[in-house]
C-alpha cells in the first residue's frame, strides 16, 4: 500500500529509521492524519507541512521555486523569509483556497501548476 517492505515499517515504527519524504503523501494517507511534528503556526511550518503533504523534498520544492536547497531549509526553520518571486509562489500555494489537506490534493495542484505560474518547475508526483 505504501511501497516500502514490511521490515521498513517496523524501523520506522520503533524509531531506528524515519520515511523517506517521498513516502508521507501515502503514510498521512493511510493514517488520516500527519504523524510527523510541524508547527502549522508559521509560514516555516506550512511550508515544511505542504512538502510532507507532496512528498517533495527540499531539493525537488528549490527547484520548483528556482531557489537553493538551503534556503528552502531556512525558511522552514523560520530564519528567513521569502521575497518577490519566491514570495509570490509560496504564497499561492500556501494560500487557504490552494493548500491541500491532503496528499491527492497536491497531485491536482502540481498537475495545475505548471499552467498557472510557467516558471515554476515542480517534478511530476
Amino acid at each position: 500500500m505504501i511501497g516500502v517492505t514490511e521490515d521498513c515499517i517496523t524501523l520506522w515504527e520503533n524509531n531506528r529509521s524515519k520515511p523517506y519524504v517521498k513516502y508521507c503523501p501515502k503514510i498521512i494517507e493511510f493514517l488520516g492524519y500527519v504523524p510527523f511534528e510541524v508547527d502549522s503556526s508559521t509560514l516555516g511550518g506550512r511550508i515544511k507541512l505542504y512538502r510532507y503533504l507532496c512528498g517533495l523534498s527540499q531539493k525537488d520544492l528549490a527547484y520548483a521555486l528556482n531557489i537553493d536547497e538551503s534556503t528552502v531549509l531556512q525558511y522552514e526553520k523560520n530564519r528567513h523569509k521569502p521575497t518577490g518571486k519566491t514570495y509570490k509562489k509560496l504564497e499561492f500555494l500556501l494560500q487557504p483556497s490552494t493548500r491541500y489537506t491532503s496528499p491527492k490534493g497536491c497531485v491536482a495542484l502540481t498537475s495545475i501548476l505548471h499552467f498557472i505560474l510557467p516558471d515554476i518547475h515542480l517534478p511530476q508526483l
